[in-house]
């Protein structure tokens, strides 16, 4: 066997190992959800759906996954459009001071979240904000916005700066350009930073937990069941949450992966038109 040989096979099993490292624990707590027994032990009893219905049947359990749908959503959708406006800015224009703008708006998921979540709750107390929903949201589209224009920045670093001049010289406004050119592009990548931004807010629980009063989200409300006692419903609700957060980031990566309304289309219909 040559070295080659070796080492692709040794990277094999090390990613192998990672994903097992990762996800061991959440397919077990998957598997104690279905599981009779109150504490997680082995051997196994028998299967029984019977933690998902006492969750399903609680109203507080009920309201907080209404308060993250409600949250995840509208943070989403402000995180995405902050996003696209800070990566055309920085895609379009060179200006004075550039860099510290940059560095600014993808400093805040470097800073850690109980700080983050400490500065939130101090500055919206100032401002008589603190423990309502529109709290949460503002504290998410802080932390999340930068994802958002991570994602859709990267996608216009592929797409042929001459195609918005172009439209331009063929008598196109700028918003028109932007809504024919720019946006049509993007889109994958916009509705993947929606996914994604959506997924990080529904699962984030520092910041909540400061900031969200009575307004509870799933991950404070686990929070408060796990507190002085060892609940299977913890397992029941954690994989609901897992579910729910990979299959946004599953889908933000395939929409991602799209290459619908691309640059060579963009480009074929510019030049018809310039040849026209």
């Amino acid at each position: 066997m040559t070295k080659e040989r070796i080492l692709r096979l040794f990277l094999h099993l090390y990613v192998c190992a990672v994903f097992v490292f990762v996800f061991l624990p959440i397919i077990t707590s998957f598997v104690f959800s279905f599981n009779s027994d109150r504490f997680p032990s082995l051997p196994l009893g028998h299967f029984t759906t019977h933690w998902y219905q006492t969750i399903f049947n609680d109203p507080d359990i009920w309201e907080a996954f209404g308060v993250s749908a409600i949250v995840s959503a509208s943070v989403a959708v402000l995180s995405t459009f902050i996003g696209f406006c800070t990566a055309y800015t920085d895609y379009r224009f060179n200006f004075r001071g550039k860099s510290i703008y940059l560095a600014l708006a993808l400093l805040p998921p470097t800073i850690p979240l109980v700080i983050m979540g400490l500065a939130m709750l101090a500055l919206l107390s100032r401002i008589n904000m603190s423990g309502e929903i529109y709290s949460i949201i503002v504290s998410h589209v802080v932390l999340c916005s930068p994802f958002a224009m991570a994602v859709i920045r990267m996608r216009l670093a592929q797409i042929d700066p001459d195609l918005e001049s172009a439209a331009w010289n063929l008598g196109a406004s700028e918003w028109r350009a932007m809504h024919q050119v720019i946006l049509p592009f993007c889109a994958p990548a916009i509705v993947s930073a929606f996914c994604l931004t959506a997924a990080v807010s529904f699962d984030e629980f520092a910041v909540s937990w400061f900031v969200s009063g009575l307004n509870k989200t799933v991950p404070v409300i686990i929070l408060e069941i796990l507190q002085g006692n060892t609940d299977p419903q913890i397992n029941a609700i954690g994989s609901i949450v897992f579910i729910t957060s990979m299959t946004l980031v599953v889908l933000a990566q395939i929409i991602y992966m799209t290459k619908a309304s691309d640059q060579r289309a963009l480009t074929g219909v510019i030049t018809r038109r310039q040849d026209q």
